[in-house]
């Protein structure tokens, strides 16, 4: 009896009003309770639900009523589209508004350091802090009570709590002072708390608009329009009406739109999105094509195979959304801390309270001594310690060319253990070049020496625009030669061109050419297939002499380490970090550039002959155990899913925008150098991190007691939470004097 599993259904909804871990906890309670769901995994980087279950069409509005019921808004893909789609300055109006309003009250303190008394009025400062309080504020007290509900706490309900005692304190003693007297007040300071605090909210929310741009940009490799050839000729239909078997037309310079077999014409296809390999393919008659890839010069027909989700790139698609959906939220210190450090704050302030009340105080007194307590214990300095050292670090990280995008990956790649880098286009140049010249040796007909080899090759395309033509003009350049236009040149798509040069014809192109045209190698067949062996694009010119085709030299192409590759890689071994190589070369190829780069191939340190799709299968193989914190490196769309999949992503800025939207971190001069500088960084701002959290807590943990005891007023809390606020700041500016370990060759920007 044969049975079969069905496979479940999945979903994603989009969420929005989580402010940290216990939020998606909240939800992912919430979202289990419904009947028919299996498993919710919540993502608080993309601010999404991927949801597995079995039920009926209802599912989905249970599932989105499940979240409202919980304390948070389930956004439909338009709503996502517009919030992914929003600009770099989206939401910044109330942190404006707060700066605004904060200002005036912090100008008094300036003038004292002045020598001037700017004080303002009691009124005026209540005027200026209480839209602040509770109007810009408000989302704090939405977040607190949640979190009161479900019996957790979190940063915002710390905020809510010490800048309401602070406003509140600020209120109660201007009402009670007498008539004419000067009391100090604290308006200033829950102001300016509620300002920094959404300020990096704001900050926050824009780095994670940018966790999605990976995925838009992989979509936007898919044209929306195909043309169809039906009944009636050519028509253009929207790509999701095309069918397997269908026939398409693809004009020069376009993306192909699905997958398919090329049915009619030859061309040269840019599969670099899927490959990361910067030459042309040749496409003839029967050969696969691969939906978002370039069709180069040549108008093709192709029959589909695949569309929808079963095409190569909806599949890459596919491998990122898993790849970023699986990262667990960043479970922040300071939220495990506060869950804790919230109700013992408020525990000590009620014992405050009735502890000096039963020793006989009065009800003003013991009000003012619990008060102190909070004020003490505002999150000022504990809601600056992580933002002030990230924003520090990462300000002067990109003065020197290392854009840091993810918190979380600046958090990992201290502890960074391996580091995967892609072959082509990180470690290599990523542009062909002209590596041997070999000329066939004279016969009874004469020949030519590699010079005048050289001299013709180049010559004959000095029209093209096809990478190895430029390679062989670049390699005339080099040696200063002159080239001449040559006459009658005809390009042959997908195997050459021909033409003449002075007063003879030349070809140039593939071996498969040469070999359909029945150019024999010769003698230099064995070396031809010993470069191919190497990695290297072979290439063939002969010339049309009375005694037919004749082989006149063999042109080998191939990719150039980077420079300073090798140091850097070296360089990272020395801090007691293993370095490996992918690449989707054969492993003669891999292992002799691995070689050049200082690699030891038998250590284990070259993964060759490595599918694109399967680049972040490695990356969680290297993941597995746990061992270790692992990074990846590339440049191209076919390393996307790799750098999603790693813990931590490095694109190199000189690649594509889908890898450095996938990745973490940005290395914008493409150097390898600056991988090394990046990991120190991430180790710099860490340490700063924990520095200021110690100092944060530190004096909370002092200043309640006291507070509690009686020997902090509300007045010198105020001073103390300003001094730890101060020192963390300082702390964190300490970072601006960092310089990459590994000197550039470029100076850092302005």
């Amino acid at each position: 009896m044969n049975t079969t599993t069905a496979v479940q259904p999945e979903l994603d909804i989009g969420i929005g009003g989580m402010t940290c871990a216990s939020c998606v906890t909240r939800v992912e309670k919430a979202l289990k309770k419904v009947p028919g769901v299996t498993d919710a995994t919540v993502n608080l980087a993309t601010e999404s639900a991927r949801i597995t279950f079995s039920g009926d069409e209802q599912m989905e509005a249970r599932l989105r009523r499940a979240v409202r019921d919980a304390g948070y808004e389930p956004r439909t893909p338009a709503q996502m589209d517009a919030v992914d789609d929003a600009s770099p300055w989206a939401g910044f109006g109330p942190v404006a508004a707060g700066l605004l309003l904060s200002a005036p009250l912090v100008l008094p303190m300036v003038g004292d350091l002045l020598g001037q008394h700017w004080m303002l009025s009691a009124w005026m400062q209540f005027a200026l802090a209480t839209p602040v309080q509770f109007i810009l504020g408000a989302r704090f007290y939405k977040a607190g009570w949640h979190a009161l509900k479900a019996l957790t706490g979190n940063m915002d309900l710390l905020v809510a709590i010490g800048t309401t005692a602070g406003w509140a304190l600020s209120v109660w003693l201007w009402l009670s002072a007498a008539p004419g007297a000067m009391v100090h007040l604290y308006f200033e300071g829950s102001a300016v708390v509620v300002t920094l605090v959404l300020l990096g909210k704001w900050l926050e929310a824009r780095a994670k608009r940018q966790t999605t741009a990976a995925i838009r940009a992989l979509h936007a490799l898919r044209p929306d329009v195909a043309h169809w050839i039906g009944g009636d000729g050519e028509v253009d239909v929207p790509v999701m009406e095309v069918l397997v078997g269908d026939r398409l037309v693809v004009k020069p310079g376009e993306r192909f739109p699905v997958d398919g077999t090329l049915c009619e014409g030859h061309t040269q296809v840019d599969e670099s999105m899927l490959t990361g390999e910067p030459l042309p393919v040749a496409k003839d008659v029967g050969d696969k094509l691969t939906g978002g890839s370039i069709n180069g010069e040549g108008r093709v027909v192709l029959q589909v195979t695949a569309v929808g989700v079963d095409t190569v790139l909806s599949r890459i698609i596919r491998l990122v959304e898993d790849a970023q959906a699986a990262k667990a939220p960043i479970q922040r210190l300071v939220d495990q801390v506060a869950a804790v450090f919230v109700p013992v704050v408020l525990v000590v302030a009620l014992i405050t309270l009735l502890g000096w009340m039963g020793h006989g105080a009065s009800f003003e007194a013991a009000v003012i001594n619990a008060v102190a307590v909070l004020v003490i214990a505002c999150p000022c300095a504990l809601g600056l310690a992580t933002p002030a050292a990230i924003m520090a670090g990462t300000g002067v990280a990109a003065k020197h060319g290392i854009l840091i995008k993810d918190a979380q990956a600046l958090e990992l790649a201290h502890k960074v253990g391996v580091v995967a880098f892609d072959k082509t286009g990180t470690l290599t140049v990523g542009q062909p070049r002209l590596t041997a010249l070999v000329v066939a040796q004279p016969g009874a007909d004469g020949g030519m020496d590699e010079a005048q080899a050289l001299r013709v090759a180049a010559s004959l395309q000095s029209g093209s625009e096809h990478p190895l033509a430029r390679a062989t003009l670049a390699a005339a350049a080099e040696k200063g030669m002159a080239v001449e236009a040559p006459d009658n040149v005809r390009a042959v798509p997908g195997r050459g061109s021909e033409g003449e040069v002075g007063v003879k014809s030349y070809l140039i192109g593939s071996l498969r050419w040469m070999e359909e045209l029945g150019v024999s190698l010769g003698d230099l067949g064995a070396r031809s297939a010993a470069l191919q062996a190497q990695g290297a694009t072979v290439s063939a010119m002969a010339e049309r002499t009375t005694a037919g085709l004749t082989l006149r030299a063999l042109m080998a192409f191939g990719d150039e380490p980077k420079p300073g590759a090798k140091e850097a890689l070296a360089a990272l071994r020395s801090r007691g970090i293993r370095t490996v190589m992918i690449s989707g070369d054969n492993r003669g190829a891999a292992e002799a550039m691995a070689r050049r780069l200082g690699l030891r191939p038998e250590e284990g340190e070259v993964l060759a002959e490595v599918l694109p799709g399967d680049k972040a299968a490695q990356v969680t193989q290297l993941k597995a155990g746990g061992a270790h914190v692992v990074a990846m490196v590339g440049d191209g769309v076919n390393d996307a899913p790799a750098l999603a999949a790693a813990d931590v992503g490095l694109a190199m800025g000189n690649g594509t925008d889908v890898a450095m939207h996938a990745a973490g971190i940005t290395l914008m001069r493409g150097e390898v150098a600056l991988v090394a500088a990046a990991l120190d960084i991430s180790d710099r701002t860490v340490a700063k991190i924990r520095q200021n959290l110690f100092w944060a807590f530190a004096y909370n943990v002092a200043g309640i007691p006291l507070a509690a005891l009686g020997y902090l007023n509300p007045v010198v809390a105020g001073a103390a939470m300003a001094l730890s606020s101060v020192s963390v700041m300082s702390n964190a500016l300490l970072l601006k004097r960092w310089t990459p370990p590994v000197a550039s060759s470029v100076p850092p920007q302005d």
